[in-house]
């Protein structure tokens, strides 16, 4: 009995977790269905991260450019704050068209398939990861991703269905008790 109500618990809990970065800079990095461990990372990482990307701006070469543009992105990606998640989308977006290695614009779209995860666009999310997949088929992470996306959509699916199902007992309990009240 107690597994069927942590099976039910998880399902409406959303146990989907990925590695993310909130304000007081602590990073919960999990197997999307438990945690494995955590740790902490300074705030000072995302400062940390931008005085690099400006300092590599200035004469550093493309692929030190291309790095700290990546470690900058991953963490404003795997932040809980709206504001930096959509910077971090910004950022990977301008700096796709110009990777020409394969295993950079997995990486990229990866990265924006996990922020669009975070900002519950689940279908763009989905349509990156299929494009990950193409480059990388057995990728494990994009493979994981796509699940969890995939769970969280049908789970929103019957949720849905559920309100929508109570909606219409309510509106039917109303109409025969109107119906009966007549009578």
């Amino acid at each position: 009995m107690n597994q069927f109500f942590e099976s039910v618990t998880s399902f409406f809990s959303g146990g989907d977790q990925l590695p993310c970065v909130n304000a007081v800079g602590v990073c919960l990095l999990s197997s999307l269905s438990e945690p494995v461990y955590q740790f902490t990372i300074s705030v000072l990482f995302f400062q940390g991260c931008e005085k690099e990307v400006a300092e590599t701006a200035n004469g550093a070469s493309d692929e030190a450019k291309g790095e700290s543009i990546m470690r900058l992105s991953w963490a404003l990606v795997h932040s809980r704050q709206p504001e930096d998640v959509n910077r971090g989308i910004a950022m990977l977006e301008a700096s796709l068209a110009n990777t020409n290695s394969p295993l950079q614009k997995r990486e990229k779209i990866y990265l924006l398939a996990v922020g669009y995860y975070r900002n519950s666009d689940f279908s763009r999310s989905r349509m990156l990861l299929e494009q990950c997949l193409e480059i990388a088929p057995d990728w494990r992470q994009a493979l994981t991703l796509k699940k969890a996306i995939e769970d969280r959509i049908t789970k929103d699916g019957v949720i849905g269905m559920g309100i929508s199902a109570t909606a219409v007992g309510l509106i039917a309990g109303g109409i025969a008790a109107t119906l009966m009240r007549r009578r």
